[in-house]
């Protein structure tokens, strides 16, 4: 009877280790792997909770350039509503000129104007082509670093790469706060304060929510 007691001490004792192992290394990983994101959205959590109270000025540039007359030529073939893209070449030499890169973007064409909206993570942009004239203004609005990881944070504007981040930092810290909740689990009984503080971490929020949010 004592060694069926060993021997189900002894298998017990090796479940604890292997899930103690097992919940570790899942822990340090997904720590390791989502610590600076989750820094970052803590970060601008703080900041987009108090927007309000930061503030600075946006920075405006305006710019003012005029198409050659061979572009000019091309983009007259194609303004109208059927034209789904600025031609190449137009492309090619407004990132020359002005520094924008254009991919995908659509166009909107109206009554001599081709415009370009370029919105941006902490800022926001545009051109706008007189299809007549040849006249292009480009116009960019900076607010800042603290807009722009603010809009990280939102995935604002972002684009479908860092959409993509989110879901999968978002993932490993799901792992991490799951496999801390196995820990916790495993060494609660050598720590009394555990588990009432587990419960406080729960019930905070919500009787927050309940009495303060309408």
């Amino acid at each position: 009877m004592e060694q069926a007691n060993g021997g189900i001490r002894r298998k017990g004792t090796s479940a604890r280790a292997y899930w103690l192992k097992t919940l570790h290394s899942g822990h340090w990983i997904s720590a390791a792997i989502s610590l600076v994101v989750l820094l970052l959205f803590s970060v601008t959590g703080f900041t987009l909770n108090h927007a309000a109270q930061i503030q600075s000025e946006p920075l405006v540039v305006s710019r003012h350039l005029q198409l050659p007359l061979a572009l000019q030529e091309q983009l007259a073939t194609r303004s109208d509503a059927t034209a789904a893209s600025l031609p190449q070449e137009l492309k090619i030499w407004l990132q020359k000129e002005s520094g924008v890169r254009l991919v995908a973007q659509p166009i909107e064409w109206s009554d001599g104007e081709a415009y370009v909206s370029l919105p941006r993570p902490g800022g926001d942009g545009w051109i706008s082509i007189d299809t007549v004239s040849g006249k292009v203004e480009h116009e960019t609005t900076d607010r800042g670093w603290i807009a722009y990881f603010n809009d990280l944070h939102k995935g604002r504007n972002t684009g479908a790469a860092w959409s993509w981040i989110i879901d999968l930092f978002a993932l490993a810290c799901v792992l991490f706060a799951l496999t801390g909740l196995g820990l916790l689990y495993l060494h609660g009984r050598h720590r009394p304060m555990t588990w009432p503080l587990v419960v406080l971490g729960l019930l905070l929020p919500v009787l927050i929510a309940i009495v303060f949010i309408h």
